[in-house]
């Protein structure tokens, strides 16, 4: 229900949002439980007919980083139980858990309903690890061990991506047999191509400005200070060219420490006039940001999908993105856009010049970009939810004799 781009809220809330909408369209009831965050939150409230979101108090309403979470995984999982202990026998049939944490209670849960356990990691701690900015810190001993921990006891695992399923049998010895590849989708009701002028009108851009994008949470991993020491080189090497960029979101995890702040390099590398930060914003605001931009960057040093990277091209905006991760799939390289190796300014200020300053090219990824988006959708998404949730129903079924 948070605001995707505030706080640790990103893309892992619209994924369970989306297709907790289109599970329930399907006939089947769900029931989201997350952490309270307000003294205003309800015991529960309803999302949409059929979807239920649970909120659990498990210690303080508010200033609570992602690290002190795990502190909390008693009580959030009392609060799991006692709700179901107000239900009749058998009421869950099957149990989805998403990132480390949730899955941590998804096992206690599943052995103590005897129902089977579903799970998607969204983000991998090993991954990350192997793939840091740099003076970002690393993710800790203990969530490797959860992770390991939950791997192991899930009925079904969902990876997004292949690389993402190989990743979790090479660094986490998992089962292959026991992981379903399931792609996110993209919502193309909200994110759709439209008037380019209208949205740069809307915004207070001018039409003749070179305008780069970037849309998610502020921290070291998502390397939106790779766009804007970019842009530095480009203002360098264009002088005649005017140049805007755009930069949608609120500091979160590291970001938060002045290493990372990103108000403070736009100033020190002298952008202040060309940069834009935007706080978080719904879905249908985004998309006038990106219809309002040439080109929406995704430097991230990892993404285990990179759902802003679909969304851009549904809106009809070519992305260039680094080459990791779920983006090799999301993005169809000299297509819908394009993939950088690497995190180097000087390689992205190349990448995105090649681009920008060739209307021609600009203008054949940004017709290829909205078709790239096509072959995702959140329904396509749901059937193969429903496919993987089948398999671990029949397979933790009683034999009958």
């Amino acid at each position: 229900m948070a605001q995707p781009g505030t706080g640790d809220a990103g893309g892992m809330n619209v994924y369970v949002a989306q297709t907790a909408l289109r599970l329930a369209t399907r006939g089947i009831e769900v029931e989201i439980f997350t952490r309270a965050t307000s003294s205003d939150h309800p015991p529960a409230q309803e999302m949409a007919p059929g979807v239920l979101v649970r909120y659990v108090v498990a210690g303080p309403f508010e200033g609570l980083d992602k690290d002190e979470l795990p502190g909390q995984l008693c009580s959030f999982a009392a609060g799991v139980m006692r709700a179901e202990a107000r239900q009749e026998p058998g009421y869950y049939d099957l149990l989805h858990s998403h990132y480390w944490l949730s899955g941590q209670v998804g096992y206690l849960a599943k052995d103590r309903w005897g129902v089977p356990l579903v799970h998607s990691a969204h983000t991998l701690a090993k991954v990350k690890n192997a793939a840091m900015a740099d003076s970002d810190t690393p993710e800790p001993r203990g969530r490797l061990i959860g992770e390991e921990q939950v791997v192991a006891e899930a009925d079904r695992l969902i990876a997004n991506t292949d690389a993402e399923a190989g990743q979790l049998i090479e660094l986490y010895g998992a089962d292959p047999d026991r992981i379903d590849v399931v792609p996110p989708g993209v919502d193309t009701e909200v994110f759709r191509p439209g008037s380019k002028a209208g949205a740069r009108a809307a915004l207070g851009v001018a039409s003749d400005e070179l305008v780069l994008a970037f849309a998610g949470r502020i921290q070291p991993l998502k390397a939106p200070d790779v766009l804007l020491r970019s842009a530095a080189v480009l203002r360098a090497r264009y002088p005649g060219r005017r140049f805007r960029v755009l930069i949608v979101g609120g500091a979160s995890g590291t970001g938060r420490i002045a290493p990372h702040r990103l108000a403070e390099l736009a100033a020190e590398l002298g952008l202040v006039d060309v940069v834009d930060f935007l706080p978080p914003m719904p879905p249908a605001e985004l998309c006038r940001v990106f219809r309002a931009a040439d080109l929406v960057a995704v430097p991230s040093y990892n993404e285990s999908f990179g759902l802003v990277a679909l969304e851009a091209q549904a809106s009809g905006t070519p992305v260039v993105a680094a080459a990791v991760g779920g983006l090799r799939v999301a993005v169809a390289d000299g297509v819908s856009g394009l993939l950088v190796p690497g995190h180097e300014p000087e390689r992205w200020a190349d990448s995105l010049a090649s681009v920008l300053l060739d209307p021609a090219r600009l203008a054949a990824l940004a017709a290829g970009a909205p078709r790239q988006a096509a072959r995702f959708s959140w329904d396509r998404t749901v059937d193969g939810l429903l496919e993987s949730y089948q398999r671990a129903l029949f397979a933790s079924a009683p034999v009958r004799v």
